[in-house]
């Protein structure tokens, strides 16, 4: 029984004092308080449940997403869903964890208003709806990495959805493109014409170029050269015949037997 009891006491104190740190984590050490700067970032972590205890974080990309109202050079509001992509340098966990602790989520989240409040300052709200977006996001992400890259947290992208811009300049720009649309449209109507009424013009001048040529072609010889075998094939057919002439271009008149 007694043994029953040791083996089963050395069992509770072998598991609390070692710790699983899974794929995709971090653990590092604390000890009376002191975060070491060794990380295991897999594989089991002997340590003293007396004095130190494992913390372990994702070092994955984790999302974080917030919805924000983002000012721009015009002074308006507006409003986006945001996504900031990060993760966890693996050789820093201890110093986030000493620096920031463990809600170091809300240190992001701050440093991503001071930059993003810096950045859009300087765009007109319709850039955040057009092609313009991906410059914004990019300089707001650079300026994060400056202050808290070296803090151990990587940022790996920032996204900015569903910009909701203010209603009077939705409807501005909404016009705006349905003016262009219209434009464009337009254009290719008068395109469309001008290539129907070259085709008219060169259909026109080809056959008054063949009329032309038909017309310097057609000599007095020629004519009668014509008539003359004309007159020759109806000759041979054996339906009776009028024939009516000038003397020099004869006209058949062709009658039923």
């Amino acid at each position: 029984m007694k043994k029953i009891m040791v083996l089963s006491m050395l069992v509770a104190l072998l598991s609390s004092s070692c710790a699983v740190v899974r794929p995709g984590e971090a653990g590092v050490k604390q000890r009376l308080g002191k975060f070491s700067s060794d990380v295991t970032t897999e594989g089991i972590v002997m340590f003293n449940p007396l004095t130190t205890r494992i913390i372990k974080e994702s070092v994955q990309t984790n999302n974080l997403e917030l919805v924000l109202n983002l000012p721009s050079k015009e002074g308006l509001s507006v409003e986006s869903e945001i996504s900031i992509l990060y993760r966890l340098h693996k050789d820093k966990v201890g110093k986030v964890l000493q620096t920031m602790g463990p809600n170091y989520q809300s240190i992001i989240t701050s440093v991503f208003r001071s930059a993003s409040a810096d950045v859009c300052s300087q765009f007109f709200a319709k850039d955040m709806h057009s092609g313009k977006r991906a410059d914004i996001e990019l300089t707001i992400q650079e300026k994060m990495s400056e202050f808290l890259g070296p803090q151990g947290i990587v940022i790996e992208g920032v996204l900015m959805k569903s910009i909701q811009l203010p209603r009077g300049l939705s409807v501005s720009i909404e016009q705006k493109l349905q003016a262009e649309q219209d434009a464009m449209r337009m254009e290719f109507i008068l395109q469309q014409a001008k290539l129907e009424a070259d085709r008219k013009i060169i259909e026109a001048e080809g056959e008054r170029d063949a009329q032309k040529i038909i017309a310097e072609g057609l000599t007095d010889e020629i004519i009668k050269i014509r008539s003359i075998e004309a007159f020759n094939a109806l000759s041979r057919s054996p339906n009776s015949k009028v024939i009516i002439t000038d003397g020099q271009a004869p006209l058949l008149i062709e009658s039923q037997p």
